[in-house]
């Protein structure tokens, strides 16, 4: 029987009201974040040369060269997450966006627009200066404009809208990372003649991307600061993962929804001792609550693998509404698939090629067999019972294997669900539709235990 068909007596009370019992040590992530987008808005005065870029985790580069970076896709992040993103893509629509393009891009696009529109009219009273980030303040206008993207062709088309919206007079430097497929005998996770020449392919156009950064700030880019740079950046990847390996237990001390909000120090945060000492405060948690017996959900009785990007307009209510059934979103691909995940690959010494394959081996850039399997490996290894899919409504690059990964989750016994969402933007969530989906995925769970 159906969730839909069951009586009002039969159909039992979805959530006890419980909420998620998040890390305290993550808050220092957000004053981490607000650190930052305040040096951004202050970069003008202070003189700096300003970059921005969209795709992977390439801010090294522009610390070691002493560049304030302005990263897309966590501007709209947090204009979604403080829920300020509404303005923003009304007036993408009203360029001509369609709703369905990257919510990312149309709401860092959208913002563009206001502020421009602002200037051109004489009505701005922004000013770049004042560190309140909550008001959303303008954008410092980008010296430089660089591109990233791993899998996805709308981050491409993203930067070349931001170069044609600045006249075209923006430097732009774009780096190819191709897929990959994964087609021939000897592939596998990186192994595999595709795997090096990818790998060398990469790492030459980083090579050169540091020539474009010389040459556009007149100063020879500082490799030592580069390696010093990933010195700290690699010891919090490696915190992350220690960290994350702790979730094993059970009940599972950190949720999906803790590692979400502890991307930013992973992804475009500068690479200095704050990194290190917020996953080195993570992980004391974790261990602390281990040692306690304290989950990141009370009465854990269902363990579930996230796949899709986050919806940021709904972190704490996601954390909460899973949490209000006893499940804990333990591991997700997003989380745990990406963000220097294998950082064992970075020599310090010479840590370009180690970059450029960190940045290949990001989830979504893999032949979907390879990825699905990582994913299995995932779910063996936090002993997953179900498998929660997002389909966000606006990223194609991460949904479009989606319903291969449901079906590997039922062929290994474990039960998958969809639902509708979005990174950005928050009218493509309908809750009575993950409401009812969850439930019948617990029910579905509760019954094969019983029948096991």
């Amino acid at each position: 029987m159906s969730p839909d068909t069951l009586t009002a007596q039969t159909r039992p009370i979805f959530g006890n009201g419980e909420k998620a019992n998040k890390l305290a040590a993550t808050k220092f992530g957000g004053k981490l974040v607000s650190e930052y987008w305040e040096g951004v808005f202050r970069a003008k005065e202070e003189g700096k040369t300003v970059v921005w870029y969209n795709g992977t985790y390439i801010p090294p580069f522009f610390h070691a060269h002493d560049l304030v970076w302005v990263h897309g896709e966590a501007w709209a992040a947090m204009l979604a997450a403080r829920h300020r993103e509404i303005g923003a893509q009304a007036r993408g629509d009203a360029r001509g966006y369609d709703r369905e393009l990257c919510s990312y891009a149309r709401t860092h696009i959208g913002q563009m627009l206001i502020e421009m529109d602002k200037l051109k009219s004489g009505t701005s009273d922004l000013d770049p200066d004042d560190p309140r980030i909550e008001t959303m303040l303008k954008l410092p206008a980008p010296d430089m404009i660089v591109n990233a993207y791993p899998y996805c062709s709308s981050g491409q088309q993203w930067d070349d809208i931001t170069y044609r919206m600045f006249g075209k007079k923006v430097p732009m430097f774009t780096i190819q990372i191709p897929l990959l497929w994964g087609g021939r005998p000897d592939a596998g996770y990186m192994q595999g003649e595709e795997w090096e020449q990818r790998s060398d392919y990469v790492a030459e156009q980083l090579m050169a991307l540091t020539d474009f950064l010389a040459e556009h700030t007149g100063r020879p880019f500082d490799f030592d600061r580069l390696s010093d740079s990933m010195s700290y950046v690699k010891r919090a990847a490696e915190l992350r993962l220690e960290a994350m390996d702790l979730c094993t237990a059970t009940p599972s001390p950190a949720s999906f929804f803790d590692w979400i909000v502890s991307i930013a120090p992973v992804n475009f945060l500068p690479g200095d001792q704050n990194l290190v000492t917020y996953f080195e405060g993570v992980k004391a948690e974790i261990e602390t609550r281990i040692a306690n017996g304290e989950g990141a959900v009370k009465d854990e009785k269902y363990r579930l693998f996230f796949d899709g990007m986050m919806n940021w307009n709904k972190v704490g209510w996601l954390a909460d509404k899973f949490a209000s059934v006893n499940a804990c979103v333990v591991a997700g691909r997003y989380t745990h698939m990406s963000f220097w995940q294998e950082p064992q690959l970075i020599d310090l010494e010479n840590p370009v090629r180690g970059m450029a394959q960190n940045y290949l081996i990001c989830p979504n850039n893999h032949g979907a067999p390879i990825m699905i399997g990582e994913i299995e490996k995932l779910c063996d290894k936090f002993d997953i019972d179900g498998v929660v899919c997002h389909a966000s409504r606006t990223c194609r690059g991460m949904t479009n294997s989606q319903f291969l990964i449901a079906g590997s989750a039922k062929k290994y016994g474990r039960q998958a669900m969809f639902f509708e969402g979005d990174v950005a933007d928050e009218s493509f969530y309908k809750d009575e539709l993950l409401n009812v989906r969850l439930e019948a995925m617990i029910e579905a769970i509760d019954a094969r235990k019983r029948a096991a």
